[in-house]
């Protein structure tokens, strides 16, 4: 029997809720059965989260990642990246330091991942915010992530067993979307994701559909000329590479055929094009995977939840699911 694969869960924000979610889905069986999870994250957090989730978890701090194989059933294997005192680690209160740790847990898993030493890594939610007055100037994970591994094709996409979707800009300002829908953009978008689709579903040629950026597709010009200039070049370069991408498509309807399966994936334009009908139907089991990386990156599809921090009341299935995707992955 071959051994599980180790997978490196980061903690994300400490002073949210992602030491909790961690707690409730290693609790998951699962999740033990299927893979040797590592928490990267703070001891302190931690500790307070196996207590507000009234968990009987044991908590073992080790200093390699191979040495989680170690662990015995029913203990958290822990590399303890930070150290926080108790004042950095206050409920819905993210602080320098805490943003500071949040980027080194991420670097850490992902040069994890690199040397080969663990399969795969899924992170919890971060405070950008905080990250970045910490000095790490990243829009977020993707961002990061893409420098760490020295790629410049990279793409966000949410996938659950219905919808996948990719996105041609990511955390962007609304007004700057625009002049950021360039046909080679589009293009690099829809081949990573058709690439990422057809390892995630065994399709030899998944069909893609890919939404046009203005409503009604641009009504001829009337409301926008993206669609000609850059969403249509970009689909025919895609066609002739042999790559099935339909459009562009008006999104106000698309998603009513996309979740009868007729397209294998969703590429949207911007953020709240692609996650809103996304989440609408996987708000709890909805993954983050960062396609066209030499490593495999799931994440949870929610942020902070720093209301619900504390509580021990947040729902943790999108952690299970982006651990229970990364254990899928690691096995293609």
């Amino acid at each position: 029997m071959s051994e599980k694969a180790l997978i490196a869960i980061t903690m994300g924000d400490p002073c949210a809720i992602g030491p909790e979610i961690i707690v409730k889905a290693l609790d998951n069986p699962g999740i033990a059965a299927g893979c040797t999870p590592l928490v990267v994250g703070d001891r302190t957090a931690l500790d307070r989260a196996v207590q507000v989730c009234g968990s009987r978890l044991e908590i073992v701090e080790i200093a390699e990642p191979e040495e989680a194989r170690r662990v015995p059933e029913g203990a958290v294997p822990l590399m303890p990246v930070s150290r926080l005192p108790e004042g950095d680690v206050q409920y819905g209160k993210p602080t320098l330091a805490a943003g500071d740790a949040v980027y080194r847990y991420i670097c850490t898993a992902a040069r994890l991942c690199l040397a080969g030493r663990v399969a795969a890594m899924a992170t919890a939610p971060i405070n950008k915010e905080a990250m970045n007055r910490a000095g790490h100037a990243y829009h977020g994970h993707t961002e990061l992530l893409a420098e760490l591994c020295g790629v410049d094709d990279y793409v966000m996409m949410l996938a659950g067993d219905v919808l996948r979707v990719s996105l041609v800009t990511i955390h962007e300002a609304l007004r700057a979307v625009p002049a950021l829908v360039t046909r080679d953009r589009v293009l690099k978008t829809i081949r990573v994701t058709a690439d990422g689709v057809r390892r995630l579903t065994g399709k030899a040629a998944p069909r893609l559909a890919v939404l046009a950026l203005n409503p009604h597709c641009g009504e001829g010009g009337m409301f926008g000329n993206e669609e000609d200039t850059a969403i249509t070049p970009a689909i025919e370069a895609a066609n002739l590479e042999g790559i099935d991408a339909q459009g562009p498509l008006a999104a106000d309807t698309l998603f009513h055929f996309a979740q009868q399966g007729l397209y294998d994936g969703v590429v949207a334009m911007y953020h709240d094009q692609g996650l809103i009908p996304l989440k609408m139907l996987h708000f709890d089991d909805g993954v983050n995977i960062t396609l066209g990386l030499p490593i495999i990156r799931t994440s949870v599809d929610h942020g902070t939840a720093y209301g619900l921090a504390g509580t021990g009341t947040a729902s943790e299935m999108s952690l299970v699911a982006a651990v229970r995707m990364a254990m899928e992955m690691v096995k293609e």
